[in-house]
């Protein structure tokens, strides 16, 4: 060969070699047809020692990896969220180095697998090391042993290893000719480890395999061969290959590096770093579709909805990932995915006769075998499941409109007539304006908010507002999807939807609520609710109920603009019962409407047929109105309604809402139980606004539950709790305020509750520390202030005061009661109905047990004082607990302890029956209600009763005496 044809020598750190290109061995001695380098040029008729000189991925010339700190040249990535793998494989490098080392890296499609190799390939050349790789071809048939020959290429093209010629003619005859040695092929592994052997004897050797079970099979075997044999040698060999259902024979023993799904969290910042600037509805639909696979992150294109017809969204290098074999698939087992691609909900019969239709061929359960050795699906009984969210979309990357428009038509033909999906895939198999279905669709989506599916409710809306002939009938149902979108939290889709319906006929309340929607996410604040016409009929009054709901949370921050919106609703006596009318004038009235409201959720009818949605409405009116009780009712009337319908994501909005009506009612431990599970299940699904008020909700919980300090979120996550609940800092601020108390810092908890109740503003928060706001004005001698504060809300709020509220003012001046009065007061409180409601309870019997000791009534005032104890306790307010303890000491109240010749005092066993032994034992324990309940299969609101009875018999007054008291009282 002439020198023009000669290559020159690799540069340092170069990476050559790596192409998927299949190879066409054997071939005539000495040449390498078909081969193609990375310039496109052939190898045809090239010489051995020229086509070996090409160019290979070799390290550098300078020292060697010994000596080398692997945390100072592992380059910087760019992986996000694969800092554990990263270290993992950083150890890895460094234990070859010593003795050698194997690592099997296992993820799906997507997951990492190749950058993980590549980001390793950096680290191991920047430390000095020989690189030498490969890659399998999926999707193709590649020839023995070209994986092989990717591995040796460079090192059989450099100097010759210092290795006998006999075993290098083998070696170079079995990949190049592909004629069996004398010896046989069985020597190929030997030769291969002998070769690899001897190029590491130099300086360190890092073999990267990508897609291992990609390779033809006697690559892999002689890899795997290798891979088992590297003790006492500088040689790495990180190979990636796909997760089976049964583990690969050749690979099983050898260390593995699993790659799981990112979290969500690192998800989020995956996409916020190579994917800056998208709204929050596409980071949702994202994040739920990838499920932390990254390359589904990086290419999942964002979601449609004016493509026609509907199927899941994907592009080419994802679908060339997740499906390389789809193309190839038979045509039935090509129409089952498409249909179960449009249709995932669907069971496996349902699929295969839609499927069937589709090509005219009757299809059975054969017809799923292919996609199941492709890895593409799995079944479930009789459910067909997507190995991954993505896979969907993957399948279907290719499909043309026509095909689509088929599968949509043969779903509604073997789906329920007249059921919201059947409906659904009938308007995607429609062309042109069709009215009739557009009228089906526009009636139908009601029962998809009924069933818990409000997403499918607008898509139906939308729909049916392109199948409409008429323009006024497109502007309704295009004003009705942004509506719904709007509840949703669908921004992108509210936007889009309410300039589609500004550009068509709409009624003047329709277009002013359009022009809202509009606006959604920033920009104008709605116009003056003084300014809006009077609502003239039904279609008419839906958009003014829109409208209201849209504007009341503005309102409600503007004296003038509210009483404008209360006057507005107040002229529409036949809705009074709408949950959307109680909800705007409990937000923009606030307790200034208390009464009003709560008699017209009472006046609802059949809440069973009220949508999920309006439950929440009522729910949240029910809390602004000072009625926590009835508003954790209704949430939990909704949460069964989405845990019926298995919307999991629904639930994290609902239970924040409980764990706030939980607080309102005094209940710390159920309110922190709640808010623990909201922030887990809001972090599960992506829903960081939540998952933020959760958080500051349940460290404000702790604070009252020990009294201790309450830290204050920082501006990003009060931001994105305020998306979530927009009284948030009204909340922490009384809550804060009321730790203090419980701390016994009166002074201090005194001046900030005075500061939020005396403002012109008070808050529904603030009315529920009355109580409270009464004690530390008893401890502070500030009585005759705080009952002029009481007084002048007493009198604001007026026959519009919740009754809820009103037993807070009575408890609230028993508590402040001087001698002159006090005994009428206590009366007055005590017969009110205190059974639900022990957070008034315990601090009205704590308050008359300090009046009965200064009275020196001190029998009565200890059991009093045991029964406010016990109730304390039941509640998780532990604050109160050393209080309490010196008010009982106070009162006469003597520990007893036992001295020789002294009888001993009645056992707990003759005080106790065996059950309460038991809960007695475990709580002195530490264990928490939910705990022992847990253990003894009961609930914790009755091991907070078991404790009530418990705590007086034994005389103590903290759980954290129990286990001293039974000690002493000989339980055994």
């Amino acid at each position: 060969m002439n020198a023009q044809t000669t290559l020159s020598p690799p540069a340092v750190g170069q990476e050559v070699g790596r192409t998927r290109a299949p190879f066409a061995l054997p071939g005539p001695a000495h040449q390498v047809p078909g081969f193609v380098g990375r310039d496109g040029e052939a190898w045809a008729g090239r010489d051995l020692g020229t086509v070996f000189r090409a160019p290979g991925f070799v390290g550098g010339d300078g020292e060697p990896w010994a000596g080398r700190d692997l945390g100072t040249v592992f380059p910087e990535s760019g992986l996000v969220g694969r800092d554990a793998e990263l270290r993992a494989v950083r150890d890895f490098l460094g234990e070859a180095k010593d003795h050698g080392a194997a690592r099997v890296v296992y993820g799906h499609a997507g997951s990492g697998k190749s950058a993980l190799l590549k980001a390793a390939v950096r680290a191991a050349t920047a430390a000095g090391t020989r690189v030498l790789r490969c890659a399998g071809i999926r999707g193709g048939a590649p020839s023995d042993l070209s994986g092989l020959l990717q591995i040796l290429r460079p090192v059989l093209g450099g100097p010759a290893p210092r290795l006998p010629a006999a075993r290098l003619d083998t070696l170079r005859t079995l990949l190049v000719d592909g004629v069996p040695a004398e010896s046989g092929r069985s020597s190929l592994s030997f030769a291969v480890l002998e070769v690899l052997e001897s190029v590491s004897a130099g300086r360190p050797l890092l073999l990267a395999v990508d897609d291992w079970d990609a390779l033809d099979e006697p690559s892999r075997e002689v890899l795997s061969f290798v891979a088992r044999r590297t003790a006492g040698h500088p040689v790495a060999v990180l190979m990636t290959a796909r997760p089976h259902r049964t583990r690969l024979a050749p690979l099983a023993g050898l260390p593995e590096l699993p790659l799981a799904p990112l979290t969500r969290a690192r998800s989020a910042r995956l996409l916020a770093a190579r994917r800056p600037g998208l709204d929050g509805q596409a980071v949702r639909e994202l994040l739920a579709t990838a499920a932390g696979n990254p390359l589904a992150l990086l290419e999942l294109p964002i979601r449609s909805e004016d493509s026609l017809p509907h199927v899941p969204a994907s592009s080419d290098r994802l679908a060339a990932a997740m499906a390389p074999g789809a193309a190839r698939l038979p045509a039935g087992t090509r129409d089952l995915l498409l249909v179960a691609a449009l249709h995932p909900a669907g069971d496996l019969p349902l699929l295969l006769s839609a499927a069937s239709r589709i090509g005219g061929t009757e299809l059975g359960f054969a017809a799923l075998e292919p996609a199941e050795r492709e890895g593409l699906v799995t079944t479930d009984g009789l459910r067909m499941v997507f190995g991954h969210p993505a896979t969907a979309g993957a399948v279907v990357h290719d499909i043309g409109p026509r095909r689509s428009r088929a599968a949509h038509a043969a779903l509604a033909a073997v789906l329920a007539p007249g059921s919201v999906r059947m409906l659904w895939h009938l308007s995607q198999a429609a062309e042109g304006s069709d009215p009739r279905l557009a009228g089906r669709l526009e009636a139908v989506h009601r029962h998809a908010q009924e069933q818990d599916e409000p997403a499918m409710g607008v898509r139906l809306l939308r729909r049916a507002a392109e199948l409409y002939a008429t323009p006024r009938d497109q502007g309704r149902c295009a004003l009705r999807a942004a509506q719904m979108a709007h509840v949703l939290g669908l921004e992108r889709m509210t936007r889009t939807m309410a300039h589609r319906a500004l550009r068509l006929p709409l009624g003047p309340l329709g277009r002013l609520c359009a022009e809202a929607l509009a606006w959604t996410g920033g920009g104008q604040p709605p116009c003056d609710p003084a300014t809006w016409p009077v609502p003239d009929g039904a279609a008419e009054q839906e958009n003014a109920l829109e409208l209201a709901r849209i504007t009341a949370p503005e309102a409600a921050g503007d004296d003038a603009r509210a009483a404008a919106l209360l006057d507005f609703l107040d002229r529409m006596p036949d809705r009074a019962d709408d949950p959307r009318l109680l909800h705007a004038v409990a937000t923009a009235g606030r307790v200034r409407r208390a009464a009003t409201v709560l008699a017209g959720i009472s006046a609802v009818p059949r809440l069973a047929d009220v949508p999920v949605r309006d439950l929440e409405r009522l729910g949240e009116a029910a809390l602004l109105a000072g009625d926590p009780r009835r508003a954790l009712d209704l949430y939990r009337q909704a949460e069964r309604r989405h845990r019926f319908h298995d919307v999991p994501d629904q639930l994290p909005r609902v239970l924040l809402r409980q764990g706030l009506a939980h607080l309102a009612m005094g209940d710390r431990g159920q309110g922190g139980h709640v808010f623990r599970r909201c922030a887990e299940l809001a972090d599960d699904h992506g829903q960081e606004h939540d998952a933020a008020a959760a958080r500051l909700l349940e460290g404000l919980v702790r604070g009252l539950h020990t009294g201790g300090t309450v830290r204050p979120g920082g501006a990003r996550d009060l931001e994105a709790a305020r998306r979530s609940v927009r009284s948030i800092d009204a909340v922490l601020a009384v809550g804060t305020a009321c730790a203090l108390t419980e701390s016994g810092d009166f002074e201090a908890g005194h001046a900030a509750l005075s500061a939020l109740l005396a403002g012109p503003r008070v808050t529904e928060a603030a009315l529920f520390a009355l109580v409270t706001f009464a004690e530390a004005a008893e401890a502070v001698n500030a009585t005759g202030a705080a009952l002029a504060v009481l007084d002048r809300l007493e009198t604001a709020l007026g026959e519009e005061c919740a009754p809820g509220v009103a037993v807070r003012f009575t408890v609230a001046r028993a508590v402040l009661a001087d001698d002159d009065n006090a005994e009428a007061l206590f009366e007055r409180a005590f017969a009110a109905d205190l059974s639900c409601s022990l957070f008034l309870e315990a601090p009205l019997r704590l308050a008359h047990g300090r009046r009965l000791r200064r009275r020196r009534q001190f029998a009565d005032a200890r059991v009093t004082l045991r029964q406010a104890a016990a109730t304390f306790t039941m509640m998780g307010a532990d604050a109160r607990a050393a209080r309490i303890t010196a008010e009982l000491r106070a009162s006469g109240e003597r520990t007893e302890t036992v001295t020789p010749g002294v009888p001993r005092r009645t056992p707990a066993r003759d005080l106790l029956n065996a059950q309460e032994l038991r809960v007695a034992d475990l709580a002195g324990r530490g264990l928490s209600n939910r705990e022992i309940g847990g253990l003894l299969g009961l609930s914790p609101r009755t091991i907070g009763a078991y404790l009530y009875r418990i705590f007086p018999r034994l005389g103590v007054t903290a759980r954290a005496q129990l286990a001293e008291v039974l000690r002493d009282h000989g339980r055994t």
